[in-house]
């Protein structure tokens, strides 16, 4: 593809991007599946145009001087925000040439032309950060001065981790195979099972990956599934698995043995969590679907010893992998995650045997999803108890705690890792 091709395909693919609420990253992959005919050269230098517009979409529509830019006004910025160019070399790129992009408009030109003159001091906090405005004071909360390092963090690009499957692989073998193929391969400094490299690459057709000596997953993800502390023969229920990352982890810390019941709400993920069960080998877990006052659940009652309890939320610790997502979260969507969280939690407790643990966990950093909403719990249920983490972590990890609270909140800027909350409840009575 030619250097205007390239940014014809980024203008259509940006434009799709933004007239849907879909996730960013599905709307990439369908937009390539039907176009074979783009190289995997062409596709990586399409792809990565449009998530630089996607982590810089306020900066650049602030620069432009619209709230609401097209894919064309959006890549031209970039090219001449993000990328040094003239803009007689962005006109000479816009020249309506086969499969480039037209012209620009007059007016169109006139907004590129503003970007490179505009003066980055006077932009507004928001803007600068990526953040929308009514969010701020929520960080703020939770990070005081700190805040501003942290957002600044989560619109930086993520390293990609991976969680070694212990079932069929030891860290050293995983880390030794990808070094030999030149990949700079390193072990994650939190978790035992991770390793990180650090490109964003693809390894769907990955020899490891398709044998399932390793899955993709964030460092922080698997902290939380090892915190859970799942032994050989417990009987545990993930009780929110999504498509089984977790899942996944806590079937090979149990080494295959026990009782472990994966449930979503979901079919779709579900059989996404079917497929990914079966490459790695695991043969203890049970998939079940909840529906609607599902009276299978209540006839559960005490007899988990472990309960994981990875709720729905805003996903505002993972918007390094996700920078569009900051820009569909609305005020009323954070009113109805909070009344699922504490419904979840409330749906989990009965569910924990005496002795058993109920553990809370988010990929979100806004204190009303992760502390405020364990602090309700214990409160409506005063049979648990919070187990400080530094007591937990010492019995099922290496090194120091990273943290001395009684909850864990790993973040980018602190720990290199997505933002993310664990709380472990014990029942006592």
């Amino acid at each position: 593809m030619t250097p205007a091709a390239r940014i014809q395909a980024a203008i259509e693919l940006l434009d799709e991007v933004l007239a849907t609420d879909r996730a960013a990253d599905g709307v990439v992959s369908a937009y390539f599946r039907p176009r074979r005919y783009i190289g995997a050269g062409d596709r990586r230098t399409i792809s990565d145009t449009v998530w630089r517009v996607l982590r810089h979409r306020a900066r650049l529509a602030w620069a432009l001087g619209t709230d609401h830019p097209s894919g064309t006004l959006f890549v031209a910025g970039n090219l001449v925000r993000g990328e040094g160019k003239s803009i007689d070399a962005v006109a000479g790129l816009f020249s309506g040439a086969k499969n480039g992009p037209s012209p620009l408009a007059p007016n169109e030109k006139r907004m590129v032309e503003r970007v490179g003159t505009r003066d980055p001091s006077t932009m507004p906090r928001e803007v600068k950060l990526e953040c929308p405005w009514w969010l701020l004071p929520k960080f703020d909360e939770a990070f005081g001065s700190e805040a501003d390092k942290e957002l600044a963090a989560l619109d930086s690009e993520a390293a990609l981790d991976l969680r070694v499957n212990v079932l069929k692989a030891t860290r050293e073998q995983v880390v030794a195979n990808l070094t030999a193929e030149d990949l700079v391969a390193t072990p994650t400094p939190l978790s035992p099972l991770g390793v990180r490299l650090p490109a964003r690459i693809s390894l769907g057709d990955h020899a490891g990956f398709r044998d399932g000596l390793f899955e993709v997953q964030d460092e922080a993800s698997q902290i939380c599934a090892q915190l859970v502390d799942a032994k050989p023969g417990f009987n545990v229920m993930d009780l929110c698995a999504g498509a089984g990352g977790k899942t996944l982890a806590i079937a090979a810390a149990m080494q295959n043995k026990g009782r472990l019941i994966a449930c979503d709400v979901s079919v779709g993920r579900l059989e996404r969590s079917k497929l990914r069960l079966r490459r790695a080998g695991v043969h203890n877990a049970t998939l079940r679907l909840l529906e609607d006052k599902d009276k299978w659940i209540k006839r559960q009652a005490g007899t988990f010893d472990r309960v994981l309890v990875d709720a729905p939320c805003s996903g505002t610790g993972a918007w390094r992998r996700n920078p569009d997502a900051r820009w569909h979260l609305k005020p009323e969507n954070l009113d109805n995650l909070r009344a699922t969280q504490d419904s979840v939690l409330d749906q989990g407790a009965p569910l924990v045997k005496l002795g058993g643990r109920l553990i809370y966990a988010t990929c979100s950093l806004l204190p009303e999803e992760n502390r405020q909403r364990v602090e309700a719990f214990l409160e409506r249920h005063t049979g648990f108890r919070a187990i400080p983490i530094s007591e937990v972590w010492s019995t099922v990890l290496p090194g120091a705690s990273p943290t001395s609270d009684t909850f864990l909140t790993l973040t980018p800027a602190r720990h290199g890792t997505d933002g993310f909350f664990v709380a472990v409840l014990e029942r006592v009575s």
